[in-house]
């Protein structure tokens, strides 16, 4: 009877090690998974000059356009790049609706739902406003000192800057719209006051708009972050080596700012 208990036990422990490696063969890697489908999904929200999108033709471009075109080529597939909001980005890649968000500010509270990669751009938040508009006074530099009654701050949901101004604005009041150009409206329509975004998104404003306009690098900064791709949160470390080292050699080579200079001198001419 022993003897058959020690058969019986070494029959399922046997068993045990068939089905366990069975599902490791079963459970593809995540790029293996994109290989096998034959494209790379890459869910984009407009955020100039990282991700762009032609209103006339609906074609995307920009640093991470560019960017998952470059990981697409590498893994040998086919880029497939998909319109969303920044409402949607993360909830979206958690739906596995794509496979990597782009140009994603890297936060903790987003480190909690998703993976990131490495940063491949270094972000600020600016305030840009009217320099005629009565309300606001030339030397404030702060975010409190516009977090006044009567203040409306124009800001894009579902961005990292909603998420940080949700928290501390207490007296202005928020203004959230779906996308850049909104935001941009209700500044030059005087909907909004003032409108909070990225840095590099506001230059590009006041660049293209004249000289009625005042920028502000808050002091102290409303936020500095770095901007990478957002994957979903299973992916392991050697996923996340294939996209790390393509930024580590760009950044090196100055590719990435050298794209960004295209892009702005490229949004500059069409207007």
């Amino acid at each position: 009877m022993k003897f058959l208990k020690t058969m019986a036990w070494a029959a399922v422990g046997g068993l045990m090690v068939l089905t366990a490696g069975q599902a490791v063969a079963q459970d593809a890697g995540f790029w293996q998974k994109v290989q096998s489908r034959g494209t790379l999904r890459c869910g984009a929200a407009v955020a100039p000059p990282h991700v762009m999108r032609d209103p006339a033709t609906g074609e995307f471009s920009g640093l991470f356009i560019d960017l998952c075109k470059e990981i697409a080529e590498v893994v040998g597939v086919k880029p497939e790049i998909i319109d969303t909001s920044w409402d949607n980005i993360v909830a979206g890649l958690q739906a596995d609706r794509w496979d990597l968000s782009l140009a994603l500010n890297r936060t903790p509270k987003r480190a909690l739902a998703i993976a990131f990669t490495d940063s491949a751009w270094e972000y600020q938040v600016s305030i840009v406003h009217n320099k005629a508009n009565p309300k606001i006074e030339a030397g404030w530099k702060s975010l409190a000192d516009f977090d006044k009654p009567g203040i409306t701050i124009a800001i894009m949901s579902g961005t990292a800057q909603e998420q940080i101004l949700s928290t501390q604005i207490k007296s202005a009041t928020l203004l959230r719209l779906p996308d850049n150009d909104a935001t941009r409206l209700a500044l030059m329509s005087r909907r909004a006051d003032i409108l909070v975004d990225d840095a590099d998104s506001n230059l590009l404003f006041t660049t293209k708009n004249g000289e009625d306009w005042s920028t502000v690098l808050p002091e102290p900064a409303i936020a500095k972050q770095g901007v990478g791709i957002g994957l979903q949160r299973n992916v392991t470390s050697a996923d996340l080596a294939v996209i790390n080292l393509l930024f580590a050699e760009k950044i090196a080579k100055d590719e990435i700012n050298a794209s960004i200079d295209k892009y702005v001198r490229q949004l500059l001419a069409q207007n």
